[in-house]
């Protein structure tokens, strides 16, 4: 059983998540720009200006700490671990709430979306910005040891 753990060097757990916090934080944004044609220009300003702005105070007092905490816990393990050991397991559940409640808020209409805009702006800049916590330490790592 232990053969088929996709294990990794901790180092490339650090790349992942980095990549990770990147990719949904673009896609998140990418939404909220392909609504900006339907938006009139005071929308446009709002979503925007308010997205930005929570994302900044998001990363600040949010992500950026948890991306320090994943980090300093990545860091603890031994060489190599499971590649999926870049978040908790109690993360991957929280995850799937939030993924959930996003698409929920995306299709049911109850939301409109000048006002979900800011909120996917926001959480997307959050998480983009948080993954350079991520990006820094991988590139500041030493060579990794070769393996005998």
């Amino acid at each position: 059983m232990e053969k088929l753990k996709p294990a990794v060097h901790k180092k490339w757990l650090i790349f992942t998540s980095g990549l990770m916090w990147s990719g949904v934080g673009i896609l998140l944004n990418w939404f909220a720009y392909r609504w900006l044609p339907a938006f009139e220009r005071w929308q446009v300003f709002f979503a925007y200006g308010l997205g930005t702005i929570a994302g900044v105070i998001i990363v600040k007092f949010g992500f950026g700490k948890l991306a320090v905490k994943n980090r300093n816990r990545i860091n603890d393990y031994p060489e190599k671990v499971c590649l999926f050991a870049f978040q908790r397991w109690q993360m991957y559940i929280l995850i799937v709430v939030m993924m959930s409640m996003g698409i929920f808020m995306r299709t049911s209409g109850l939301i409109p979306k000048y006002l979900l805009a800011p909120v996917y702006i926001g959480i997307g800049l959050a998480l983009f910005l948080g993954s350079f916590v991520y990006y820094k330490e991988f590139f500041q790592k030493k060579e990794l040891k070769k393996e005998n």
